[in-house]
């Protein structure tokens, strides 16, 4: 009779394993749409907004507004955490399944503990719960990073998954690529009735998009295709050199090359200073490389082909060396002349006075852009947000509402006094004034957990992690200038959970 327990007791076991696999196998497909397909959704949809202030001007006031990128990204992003996480559940509750046991566990639960917080006592709690119209940051999105951060680094990975995520990335790059490329020669893609046809399929009947709109990309703003892209570029290119496949190689290569060009065309900084930033891994990386010689040549080539790109590009607008080597330099080559106006006309001694006694109106601060592109001018104002709601913060996405626009100080940092500042374009400033210093520390322990964890697997070099795990670190640096968005930190925050993998399970995903 015990024999027979003992078969049972095995068989159910043996059962209990497979349904782990089988399960583990189609929350993995779950995470690779959301990899893959959420950065790419672009529809028009329309949301009735209730502003907390009472203002003339249109950034800040209530009403129904239009959103043509995040609305749907967030709602699929929901919907795909909430399936990934009854499934993960049942595994845990009905197939024997156990969570990996690391001190992690206890930074994800108290961040979680701080958003849910921070939300509640927020002065603005439904902004702070889904988010601005236009971003989708709230807390709602935050958790669903969250959630799928904890879920991929407690599930097993069939063979070959780095491959399956790294490829994942490829439609998201050569349809942006058309689009900006598109964008940037004067042929924007919603200039095409059948496009907005498309983008608007889900509009009510009467609304349109405005005259004037167009689409550099799936993203919402140059700032995210620039930073987001140079994350693709830095994966392909560690992918590349880490390849021993020719095809393989050369396929990477290219990808990582057309990715190069969006950042150049997102005629943003915050790319090109990550990939710059990130070489120095890429070099380690290539000297780790059993075939040393075939890797220094793919990084020289790709630095002559990016420096070729920006000369082109440049040629076409000159802001394209501003944004790139023009951050390290204050000459731009690209740009003409400007043409000496006859002096005379503003000599000094030709001045007509309407009376000895003139009244003289006082200085007005040149218009100009502050260290940074501005983002110092509101990191200094956020600290003094911080200062006032230490504890719990505001909530996330809330800045646009507590923010004190008009200042003197505006017209010199941001060119002009009415811009209104709705983002921290910091990550990790942005999470500070959201969740207070609770939620920023526990945010804190995370992203040290995965940046020992990534530079661990790149100074090891051995399994194909590196590849993910340089991209982890790429993108915690542009973060430094970028906020997150659901279409670009859902998936960032799913390679973060994978490189969180033991390195003895390394071995499942190469």
């Amino acid at each position: 009779m015990s024999k027979f327990y003992e078969k049972v007791a095995y068989r159910d076991v043996e059962e209990d394993i497979q349904s782990q696999k089988s399960i583990d196998k189609v929350i993995f497909g779950l995470l690779l749409i959301v990899i893959g397909f959420i950065p790419l959704i672009v529809m028009g949809s329309v949301v009735d907004i209730q502003s907390p202030l009472i203002t003339s001007d249109g950034a800040l006031t209530g009403g129904t507004k239009g959103d043509l990128f995040t609305h749907y990204k967030a709602l699929t992003l929901l919907i795909l955490t909430i399936l990934a996480g009854i499934m993960f559940m049942a595994k845990i509750l009905f197939m024997n399944g156990e969570f990996r046991k690391t001190k992690l566990n206890y930074a994800i639960g108290a961040f979680a503990v701080a958003i849910v917080l921070s939300t509640v006592f927020s002065p603005n709690i439904s902004i702070a719960l889904h988010g601005q119209y236009n971003r989708s940051d709230g807390a709602i999105s935050w958790l669903c990073y969250l959630a799928l951060f904890f879920i991929a680094m407690n599930i097993d990975y069939p063979m070959k998954a780095i491959q399956y995520i790294i490829y994942t990335f490829v439609p998201f790059v050569v349809i942006n690529f058309i689009i900006i490329t598109l964008n940037f020669y004067g042929n924007d893609l919603l200039q095409k009735n059948w496009a907005k046809q498309f983008f608007t399929a889900f509009l009510p009947e009467g609304v349109s998009l405005n005259e004037g709109s167009i689409l550099i990309g799936t993203l919402n703003h140059g700032n995210y295709m620039s930073g987001m892209f140079a994350v693709i570029v830095i994966l392909f290119l560690a992918k590349s050199i880490h390849d021993n496949k020719i095809f393989s190689k050369i396929f990477s290569f290219v990808i990582a090359t057309i990715s190069v060009f969006v950042v150049i065309m997102s005629l943003s900084t915050s790319g090109f200073l990550t990939i710059v930033a990130m070489m120095i891994f890429i070099l380690w990386i290539a000297f780790k490389n059993e075939r040393k010689v075939i890797a220094f040549i793919q990084i020289v080539a790709f630095c002559a082909i990016s420096f070729a790109g920006v000369h082109i590009l440049a040629g076409e607008n000159a802001k394209v060396w501003d944004e790139t080597f023009g951050f390290f330099t204050s000459s731009n080559p690209y740009k003409e002349e400007a043409v000496n106006l006859n002096k005379d006309l503003f000599n000094l001694d030709n001045r007509a006075y309407a009376a000895e006694n003139s009244f003289e109106l006082p200085e007005v601060a040149p218009s100009g852009v502050g260290a940074g592109s501005g983002r110092v001018y509101i990191w200094t104002y956020l600290m003094d947000l911080v200062k006032e709601r230490p504890i719990l913060g505001y909530g996330l996405d809330t800045l646009i509402y507590n923010f004190p626009h008009y200042n003197k100080d505006a017209r010199a940092n941001l060119e002009n006094e009415t811009v209104i500042v709705d983002k921290p374009h910091n990550l990790y400033i942005g999470v500070l004034y959201g969740t207070g210093i609770i939620g920023f520390i526990a945010f804190l322990v995370i992203i040290a957990f995965a940046t020992l964890n990534s530079l661990k697997a790149i100074f090891k070099g051995e399994s194909s992690l590196v590849v993910l795990a340089v991209a982890v670190l790429a993108f915690l640096f542009q973060a430094i200038f970028n906020d997150t968005l659901p279409g670009t930190a859902a998936p960032m925050m799913i390679i973060m959970g994978i490189v969180m993998i033991n390195n003895k399970e390394e071995t499942i995903l190469n």
